[in-house]
């Protein structure tokens, strides 16, 4: 007698596990918080103000060094007019005429090109 293939089986097995795993996880409960002792947020809070100190500090520092300077003080009153960019100007028009008289153009007569000479070549021994 040959048995047919059962497939009632299989369907109930199925339908058993699947009927398990919905259980299972509907039924699944947060984990109880273990309490701790707060130092991982005062770690935090102390990394957190240290930088914020350094930033604090190159901010303030950049905008103190942006400030405008006294009028009174000499440095600034010299950058402030431009009689020194004039006294440069004419001081550098006094080096380049200084140099421009002691320059001198010597001649070599013979580094000039000749096209018509033959210049005699090294053969390799």
């Amino acid at each position: 007698m040959a048995m047919a293939p059962n497939n009632t089986d299989l369907s109930i097995i199925l339908s058993k596990l699947l009927k398990e795993y919905i259980d299972q996880t509907s039924s699944l409960k947060p984990r109880p918080v273990a309490p701790h002792d707060h130092h991982e947020v005062m770690y935090i809070l102390l990394l957190l103000g240290i930088f914020a100190f350094f930033t604090l500090g190159v901010m303030l520092s950049y905008i103190r060094s942006k400030k405008l300077e006294h009028s009174h003080d000499p440095y600034n009153v010299y950058i402030a007019t431009d009689i020194w960019h004039k006294k440069d100007k004419a001081e550098l028009y006094a080096k380049v005429a200084e140099n421009y008289r002691l320059c001198c153009v010597f001649e070599n007569p013979l580094a000039v090109e000749h096209p018509n000479s033959h210049i005699p070549e090294v053969k390799p021994s």
